[in-house]
């Protein structure tokens, strides 16, 4: 507590020698396009809303505009075309460090109409992708950073947000509508990606340290049911994010360090006479750097080492269309011994009791993606990627003495494994603005995986070692998709759309129909509905489990397996009471059918995977599993204005699953109830610092969860757990209050941030899991994240 007081008395210092000081100016310049078609739109008014004299600008012949000697501070702009919807962007942040670069995009009028308007930061009630009617949204890199707990990560961001909650403090695995995380799809400019995580391991979609910067996304959309047709193998939801182009007229540098790591970026033009640019950021652990430093962060023997690099290439060209080359990848790894914990310290941790675990994890990405105009109503948008994740596990087995002292050298190594995955793919889209009134687009995917899976798995006292996968194969997936939208008026439009696609895996095509309806009323209100079939193909871990026959040879028994798949049904109604005051409610249903579930133990269902560090795969599994998922969500939001915003959510649902026994059982994500309230408010100190305070209270219902046999995991020496009582109970009910502080300073050309996160405030004792000890041969206890602290500074130039 005393090193907290001194960060608080150190930044209330910098605010109080920041009001003396003079104010600066930067530049705030972008591109105005048309939303469908992409196009420039030359000859756009952009002016500073309560500006006297008026400021402003109108767009180039290439859409381009430019404000500049502005000083510093939040800006509100107003952009008008003929014939298009007006467009007011609230609230932009404009920094010293930093040119503010939009990309602002316009609808035509489908008649003559009101203007819309976009809520601070790019109409947060709306999303970027106009095809979706219900259960989405756009969020902001700000809102990643503002809000408390959110550590600069889009997912952790997300958890704030109806409907979404997290399993573990330590993971950023994300809970949709009570459906399993591995449900969820990850996209980065067009590009389905693998998970982009720290520690990620197979089949599932979280980790504890995102490898995605958000020092280099901007405004993104996140789905959470029903989601547009061009959106498939998934059925959880959808991060579809925007990795932001270099500034390709000036050249700015950022540095940075805080809890996701220590990190350097550049970004800028290739030369004066150039409109390519590049992007490019790498960052490093920060626990790891510290410990180098021979500074303890309290983490003991476990210091995760990780790193990670992340760029974009812009080339545009006079005809042949726009090119951008991507890339991401990290590297993770660490060692959880046992072996070196101190016998008299209860707390487990993240040591698994009685084993030394060594773990790492790699993925990246490459891809190209090329936009072409055949007019300027027909693009066509095109990419090749190859990407790849790995994940290498160790594990070996102690044994301790009836003092719980492990005994020197009786370590054995019981479990290895090392799963990779190389998938190479490429999609076309061709898209096609007939009319002010009518769109559509038309989409195919090809993928393939190159796959290799192998383990072994050895009893105490035994020479033979035994194997869940030893294999290596192909897994060609081919997808399309085709949607279109009509705005009937100006106040409904729909949209519908058909997805497919066909595995080669399990032999299986599907035809999934999607539809959505909004209708748009005067005085801010409005009405939504949206249907889809969704289906996944099940991780592909899963279909080479092989099984040891009488003979002593192994055969593959998974084979069997169908597409996942579910119906969600959601209406919604969205009232805007003031132009920064919305309440919104979602009503919705999801029947889940063709579920993995397991004869030999009837209560497993695939539906409850993908949540851990680790993954239980077992074999001859059958697609006779079911679930539904129902609930209603309540949403009330005051967008950032007069230097305040809040938001605050409430869901209550249920989740629901049958095993091969067809015994309906909770999931092990059925909370049941989540309550959230964040808010926060930027004090303005002179004329170009400020210090901001957000505060966060979560309150949600408690995780069902196995409880474990104790006697059968003393004979074990592990944890073994008694299915028969699987998610009958729960663990208390969650609560944690996470705070945020941060100051702001801008200098001539440079500007500085000092942040201050504290998760769990108030050191709250939420349950994790439990396991067997043993040390001690009894059930021990792992709890959430208590009361940490993490600093963060940045500096851009």
């Amino acid at each position: 507590m005393k090193q907290l007081l001194v960060i608080l008395l150190a930044i209330i210092n910098l605010a109080l020698f920041a009001q003396k000081q003079e104010a600066y100016t930067q530049t705030i310049r972008g591109t105005i396009v048309d939303k469908v078609t992409q196009t420039a739109l030359p000859g756009a008014s952009v002016v500073v809303i309560g500006s006297n004299p008026i400021v402003g600008t109108t767009s180039n012949i290439d859409g381009e505009f430019r404000l500049d000697a502005l000083p510093i501070g939040r800006y509100s702009l107003k952009i008008s075309f003929l014939g298009y919807n007006p467009i007011s962007l609230r609230n932009l942040p404009l920094d010293a460090g930093k040119e503010l670069v939009l990309n602002i995009e316009m609808e035509e009028q489908a008649f003559t109409t009101e203007e819309v308007v976009i809520k601070a930061n790019n109409k947060k009630d709306e999303t970027i992708n106009k095809m979706a009617s219900v259960s989405a949204r756009s969020f902001s890199v700000e809102e990643t950073e503002k809000y408390a707990g959110s550590l600069g990560d889009p997912a952790r961001m997300a958890s704030n947000f109806a409907g979404v909650a997290m399993v573990n403090d330590s993971r950023n695995d994300i809970i949709i509508r009570g459906n399993s995380p591995s449900g969820l799809l990850w996209r980065l400019d067009g590009i389905e990606i693998p998970n982009p995580n720290h520690f990620g391991a197979a089949g599932t979609t979280g980790g504890p340290v995102s490898i995605l910067n958000n020092n280099l996304l901007t405004n993104s959309d996140f789905f959470t049911s029903a989601f547009p047709a061009e959106y498939g193998n998934a059925l959880s939801g959808v991060f579809d994010l925007k990795m932001r182009s270099g500034n390709n007229q000036k050249r700015e540098y950022v540095g940075q360090i805080g809890f996701n790591g220590v990190e350097l970026g550049a970004e800028g033009p290739f030369s004066k006479n150039s409109k390519g640019s590049y992007l490019i950021n790498y960052r490093y652990s920060t626990l790891a750097v510290m410990n180098a430093l021979g500074i303890d962060m309290g983490t003991g023997a476990a210091i995760p080492q990780y790193q990670d690099l992340t760029f974009k290439i812009d080339l545009p060209t006079a005809k042949l269309g726009k090119f951008s080359l991507i890339g991401i990848g990290g590297k993770s790894y660490i060692e959880l011994y046992d072996s070196r914990k101190d016998p008299n310290d209860l707390d487990q941790g993240y040591i698994s009791g009685g084993v030394d675990l060594d773990y790492g994890s790699n993925m990246g990405v490459l891809g190209l993606t090329h936009q072409y105009f055949f007019n300027e109503s027909t693009r066509l948008n095109t990419t090749i990627a190859v990407q790849g994740s790995q994940a290498i596990t160790g594990i070996d087995s102690l044994r301790f003495d009836a003092n719980g002292i492990y005994i020197d050298n009786s370590n054995y190594r019981y479990y290895g494994a090392r799963t990779t995955e190389i998938k190479y793919s490429a999609s076309t889209h061709l898209r096609k603005k007939f009319n002010s009134r009518n769109n559509a687009t038309i989409g195919f995917y090809y993928d393939l995986y190159d796959v290799s899976y192998l383990d072994s798995i050895k009893a105490e006292n035994s020479k033979l070692f035994n194997s869940n996968y030893d294999v290596k194969g192909q897994i060609p997936i081919l997808r399309g998709y085709v949607q279109w939208q009509h705005q009937l008026n100006n106040q409904m439009s729909l949209t519908g759309g058909i997805y497919s696609q066909y595995a080669e895996i399990c032999k299986e095509a599907s035809l999934e129909p999607r539809i959505g309806l909004k209708y748009k009323f005067k005085g801010g209100k409005s009405l939504g509905f949206g249907y889809g079939l969704h289906t996944q193909t099940p991780a592909g871990i899963y279909y080479f489990v092989q099984t040891q026959i009488q003979d002593g040879s192994y055969a593959q028994t998974n084979n069997n397996m169908k597409l996942s798949k579910s119906h969600q049904l959601v209406l919604s109604y969205d009232q805007l009471f003031t132009e920064n005051f919305r309440i919104k409610s979602e009503v919705y249903y999801q029947h889940l059918f063709d579920i993995a579930v397991s004869p030999s133990s009837p209560n497993y269902s695939m539906i409850n995977a993908g949540a851990d560090f680790g993954g239980f795969f077992p074999d001859s599994l059958v697609s006779d599993g079911t679930g539904e998922n129902y609930g209603i969500e309540l949403t009330i939001e005051k967008f950032l204005s007069k230097n305040f915003y809040f938001l605050g959510t409430v869901s209550l649902y249920e989740s629901k699953y049958k095993g091969y026994n067809e015994v309906e059982r909770n999931s092990s994500f059925n909370n049941n109830y989540i309550v959230n309230v964040l808010g926060g408010y930027e004090f303005k100190i002179g004329k170009r610092n400020s210090i901001d305070i957000n505060l966060k209270l979560v309150y949600a219902g408690g995780k069902p969860y196995i409880p474990i046999d104790l006697e059968a995991s003393k004979l074990e020496n592990t944890t073994v757990y008694n299915w028969d009582l699987a998610y009958d109970q729960k663990y208390d009910d969650y609560f944690s209050t996470d705070i945020r502080i941060s100051f702001k300073s801008n200098g001539k050309k440079i500007s500085q941030e000092y942040a201050l996160d504290i998760k769990n405030l108030s050191n709250h004792q939420n349950i994790y899991s439990e396991s067997y000890n043993p040390r001690t041969q009894t059930i021990s206890r792992d709890y959430q994240t208590g009361l940490y602290p993490m600093f963060l500074y940045r500096i851009r130039f």
